[in-house]
């Protein structure tokens, strides 16, 4: 048995990834998850690697089932990530992967507040490099912005944690719930990591501008740390089923929408996110059950979309929807791929999505959230639209675009091919899965009701798009910019400040105009006075003197006597 943090496996690990070469580094960096993944079953619940720290007793090992479900996806998905990214070479890049991976490993194990801080700041800072290893002005800014903001999330859980250990003079990290200043800042630091309404825009301004890579990680780790962090702290919230039902639905509309394939992807990101947020909402065994066990199944078709997306990008030098068409043809594995990813995430039957959602819509409906429920509905069949069928469909099959290339490289296809092959045996037998979620599992998901209900879903959904497609009312793919919430900062802000100075630039202008000038006025009386021309600067005879003493002393005397 090990009573260290899983994630230091890959932390340190990382430390002599630069010193090594060719396959021996590559063989090296395959070894670290598959060994951190062992390590989870040598692990035995219990608090572990318990350390004194300002009068408090911190818990850096808290070894749960919920805990080891997150530690196990987050190992296989480190393990097919570096596989799919053998052939980059920047040790940079190779290097921040691992600390990223490993610092949302460490805060999954962490036992209290300050623990989950310091893995929480790791995954942020580690986490950019993957962006900026792109080495464009445009991932450069977006991970500027994504770096404040990620920071920021950490400023905040840090300050909350202070004020909740002030109040409670407890620094475990266990449910909170919204009853204190602290536990509501907690909450907000979650809910930038889990791209809240209002607060997502970092996901799709930056996870699309990472190197083909990069955005297979990004997509694996932060979100569901966030969505960890929420089951553990704060599950029964009802606010998070609203939070969590307008997640699920507002990105549809944008994905539609939506050029860039990958940006598409971010979006539908969000949606999935909304259904594990609804999860956790709701509160219940089995609905957070569904929460873990869709988080696990997400990890894994949408790093299967992602990865299919990168090589297309690598392979074909572009991304957009409007360039693309007819790559089945040169990428034929890559193609049939995606569609496994994108039956995934549609819920098909038979497929891992199905198996995980099935739980959280049926634990929302026993609850008694009918318009929850209903907006559920709406997100299963959207996310049909613009990830189950637009991202294949304009990228390999829409229409000819001439673009003739190779395949994929072959251990991006193996990555691809073991994420598919765990995406159909979830959905098939997903009997392991259940038994390792956090609560027993008493559902069976492949029932007349569930696979109807969800094929009739399908089957319309499908029908609408064939219906829009040959009428030309969907949206075409063409080169645009969409409009977010980002733009009340990155346009809105800049265009208040100058609003601002156009205002008022003049009244102060002429303010410091009136002030220097009763400043020199002031100076230039002053001078006049005692300057080297001034009247008390003038040379005065000794006589003159003399007879000015004798007058002042006469007059004093006077004074006296009188």
């Amino acid at each position: 048995m090990i009573n260290f943090s899983p994630g230091l496996i890959l932390i340190l690990g990382a430390l002599p990834v630069p010193f090594l070469r060719g396959v021996w580094r590559s063989a090296y960096m395959l070894a670290l998850p598959l060994a951190g993944l062992a390590s989870i079953f040598a692990l035995e619940p219990g608090h572990y690697w318990q350390v004194p720290f300002l009068g408090h007793e911190l818990t850096l090992v808290r070894v749960d089932r919920l805990a080891n479900v997150f530690g196990i996806i987050f190992f296989a998905a480190a393990a097919l990530s570096v596989l799919y990214a053998l052939q980059d070479r920047d040790p940079v890049q190779q290097v921040a992967t691992l600390v990223y991976s490993g610092g949302a490993i460490g805060a999954v194990y962490a036992g209290d507040l300050i623990t989950l801080f310091v893995f929480w700041e790791i995954t942020a800072i580690s986490s950019v490099f993957l962006i900026w290893a792109r080495r464009t002005e445009r991932a450069y800014r977006a991970g500027m912005r994504y770096l404040i903001i990620q920071v920021g999330s950490g400023v905040l859980l840090l300050a909350g944690a202070a004020f909740h250990i002030a109040e409670t003079g407890s620094v475990a990290f266990d449910e909170l719930g919204l009853g204190s200043l602290g536990t509501t800042l907690i909450f907000l630091a979650f809910g930038i990591k889990c791209a809240f309404p209002l607060l997502h825009t970092w996901l799709q301004d930056a996870y699309p501008e990472a190197t083909v890579g990069g955005t297979v990680w990004l997509s694996a780790f932060t979100t569901k740390l966030a969505v960890y962090a929420l089951a553990r702290g704060y599950p029964g919230t009802e606010i998070l089923i609203w939070i969590g039902a307008v997640m699920a639905v507002f990105p549809i509309f944008y994905a539609v929408i939506e050029n860039d394939l990958r940006r598409v992807l971010a979006y539908s990101l969000i949606n999935q996110l909304g259904f594990m947020v609804v999860g956790i909402g709701v509160g219940t065994q089995l609905a957070l059950n569904g929460t873990v066990a869709h988080a696990f199944a997400h990890v894994l078709y949408k790093a299967l979309l992602f990865m299919a997306m990168g090589a297309v990008l690598m392979r074909a030098g572009t991304i957009k929807g409007s360039e693309l068409g007819g790559l089945y043809k040169s990428m034929p594995w890559t193609a049939g791929f995606c569609i496994v990813g994108a039956a995934s995430i549609s819920a098909f039957p038979l497929f891992s999505g199905f198996v995980s959602k099935s739980l959280i819509l049926a634990a929302t409906a026993e609850q008694g959230h009918l318009v929850p429920w209903l907006l559920l509905l709406f997100a299963s069949a959207g996310v049909f639209h613009h990830a189950g069928i637009k991202i294949p469909f304009f990228a390999f099959f829409a229409h000819d675009s001439g673009i003739r290339v190779r395949e994929a490289p072959w251990n991006m296809l193996a990555a691809m091919a073991i994420t598919a092959f765990l995406c159909i045996a979830i959905g098939v037998w997903p009997g392991p899965l259940y038994a390792i979620l956090p609560y027993p599992v008493v559902f069976t998901p492949y029932t007349l009701e569930h696979v109807v209900t969800q094929t009739q879903l399908l089957l319309f959904s499908a029908l609408a798009f064939t219906w829009l497609m040959r009428t030309g009312l969907y949206p075409p793919e063409m080169r645009s910019v969409n409009v977010d919430f980002d733009v009340t900062y990155r346009k809105g802000l800049p265009a208040l400040v100058r609003a601002f100075v156009g205002t008022f630039g003049p009244i102060d202008q002429g303010a410091r105009r009136a002030l220097l000038g009763l400043f020199r006025r002031v100076v230039n009386e002053i001078y006049r006075h005692h300057g080297s021309a001034g009247a008390l600067a003038r040379s005065v005879g000794t006589g003159n003197m003399v007879l000015w003493v004798a007058a002042m002393l006469g007059v004093f005397l006077i004074a006296v006597l009188f």
